[in-house]
């Protein structure tokens, strides 16, 4: 779909802090489109939703943190008081810069982890943010 900000929670998207200043001259906005992005993301993506890990936030942070290295974002900003974690990827062809969120938060004794992906240009990413999404959640959950 013509969409290019990915989020597991499409009714309060992780947001950005650090990467504001770094965003200054992308063309897509930080603010999340609302819900006719959400509809079509869902549409497309039914699967990218919050991870549920069994383990503490603290535990969940640094296997977040752990997960963002291996797949080589760089790390432009972690709050372990916070659970968040902001970093930058960039796409293998064009070498376009995509902005990533992960937010972590307790949930029944465990963590419930949320991530991010949005493009600072484009319409349309062709579905690399969703890969990347994915590629986060499965790095994450797999152990």
């Amino acid at each position: 779909p013509p969409i290019h900000d990915i989020t597991t929670d499409t009714g309060d998207p992780p947001r950005f802090k650090a990467l504001l200043s770094l965003r200054a001259k992308a063309s897509n906005p930080a603010v999340y489109g609302g819900p006719g992005v959400a509809a079509l993301q869902h549409a497309a993506y039914p699967d990218v939703k919050p991870i549920v890990l069994v383990i503490p936030p603290d535990g969940a942070f640094d296997k977040a943190l752990a997960v963002a290295r291996s797949l080589n974002w760089t790390i432009v900003r972690r709050n372990r008081e916070e659970g968040i974690i902001e970093g930058i990827d960039r796409t293998i062809w064009f070498g376009f810069i995509d902005d990533i969120v992960i937010r972590v938060r307790p949930e029944n004794g465990g963590s419930r982890v949320y991530i991010r992906s949005l493009s600072r240009v484009g319409v349309s990413d062709l579905g690399t943010n969703a890969d990347r999404v994915r590629k986060f959640m499965k790095k994450l959950t797999d152990n």
